[in-house]
C-alpha cells in the first residue's frame, strides 16, 4: 500500500467518523427536543393519559370511553393546579423584587426591571395563555 492511498483511507475514515458524529448529534438533539417538549405540553396531558392507560392496561374501546370523562376532568384539574402554582410563583418573585428594590441603587433597579421584562417576553412566547399578566414592579 503506497503512502497516498494510506492517507486517503485515513482521511476517509476520519470523514466518516465526523459525519457520523454530526448526524448522531443532530438526530439525538431532535429526539431529545421531542421528548422534552412533547412531554411538557399540558394541553395534551389528557390524551397522553388515555393512551398510556389504554396500552398498559389493555383497555377495550368501551372501557376507554367510560374512563375518558374521568381523565378529561383530571386533566382540567391539572391545568388549574399548574395555573395556580404559576400565579403563586409569580407573586412570590414579584414580592421578592419589590423588597429587594428598596436596597438597590437606581441603576440596579433599572437592570432588575430589564431582567423582569426579558423574562416576561420569554415567558409570554412560551406560555401565552398559561400565566396571568404581570403588573409592573413598584420601586420604593
Amino acid at each position: 500500500m503506497n503512502q497516498a492511498l494510506r492517507w486517503k483511507l485515513i482521511a476517509g475514515f476520519i470523514l466518516v467518523f465526523v459525519a457520523g458524529g454530526i448526524s448522531g448529534a443532530f438526530l439525538g438533539g431532535l429526539y431529545a427536543r421531542h421528548l422534552f417538549f412533547g412531554f411538557h405540553q399540558p394541553e395534551q396531558i389528557g390524551a397522553r393519559m388515555k393512551e398510556r392507560l389504554r396500552a398498559e392496561l389493555n383497555l377495550t374501546p368501551e372501557q376507554v370511553a367510560k374512563i375518558s370523562p374521568i381523565i378529561d376532568k383530571t386533566a382540567v384539574q391539572f391545568r388549574e393546579i399548574r395555573r395556580e402554582t404559576a400565579r403563586r410563583v409569580h407573586e412570590t418573585i414579584a414580592e421578592a423584587h419589590r423588597q429587594m428594590a428598596v436596597n438597590l441603587t437606581d441603576e440596579q433597579r433599572q437592570k432588575l426591571q430589564q431582567i423582569e421584562e426579558r423574562h416576561r417576553r420569554w415567558r409570554h412566547g412560551r406560555f401565552p395563555h398559561e400565566l396571568p399578566p404581570e403588573s409592573p414592579p413598584t420601586t420604593q
